[in-house]
């Protein structure tokens, strides 16, 4: 776990904001392909040097439409294209739980009177299935969710709109991220910014600003 920004202020923040997947919900596209074009098949497809998964994806997380997401691999992929058309027809696969222990860091900040909201790289299409099938996240007063915005981190047009959303300045916010380009990008705009490697790590982090956990 490491940090970047402000730590040891005589106030602890205002609020803490979680990024959803690898943070909070354990995510990986594998099963999700696997379950349409077997596992074989998945590994070779996440795996080939043709095409970048995690690029693509970040198309919708960026506001794009899976239709036109899933078009562009029948037209310019099309050897991958059912692996690519597996990934949406399956996505609840996807979503494998929550991560050990940050539902219960979440679950005790809520509990202490913290302030908590959420942004995600999230597609617009398939962000509803997070809230239907976990309910940590209603303790969140309000979700980014990238691809709703049509902008996605680590672009800093996105925690302009999670300022805006939180009505709270970013210098007063905490953002915990597993990744660094994301953690780097509020870094750079004054948050207090957290890479996140596990819940036991991140809760001596959030303690050590101040925060009840």
């Amino acid at each position: 776990m490491t940090s970047v920004g402000r730590v040891g202020s005589s106030n602890p923040p205002a609020a803490v904001v979680f990024d959803l997947g690898n943070v909070l919900i354990d995510w990986d596209p594998f099963p999700a392909i696997a379950a349409g074009v077997g596992p074989e098949e998945a590994r070779r497809f996440l795996e080939a040097e043709d095409f970048d998964f995690m690029a693509w994806n970040h198309g919708p997380d960026s506001g794009d439409t899976w239709a036109a997401a899933e078009d562009a691999v029948r037209r310019n992929h099309p050897h991958w294209a059912d692996h690519a058309l597996a990934y949406r027809a399956h996505f609840l696969e996807s979503l494998l739980g929550e991560v050990p222990g940050t539902g219960d860091v979440v679950r005790d900040l809520h509990a202490a009177g913290v302030r908590l909201f959420a942004l995600t790289n999230w597609s617009h299409e398939l962000y509803p299935h997070a809230p239907e099938n976990f309910e940590v996240l209603g303790l969140f007063e309000d979700v980014v969710v990238s691809g709703t915005e049509k902008v996605a981190k680590p672009d800093p047009r996105v925690f302009a709109v999670l300022a805006e959303r939180s009505g709270l300045p970013l210098e007063q916010l905490v953002f915990v991220d597993d990744k660094q380009a994301n953690v780097d990008a509020a870094a750079a705009l004054g948050m207090q910014a957290v890479l996140f490697t596990d819940a036991a790590a991140l809760r001596t982090e959030l303690r050590s600003r101040g925060l009840p956990v």
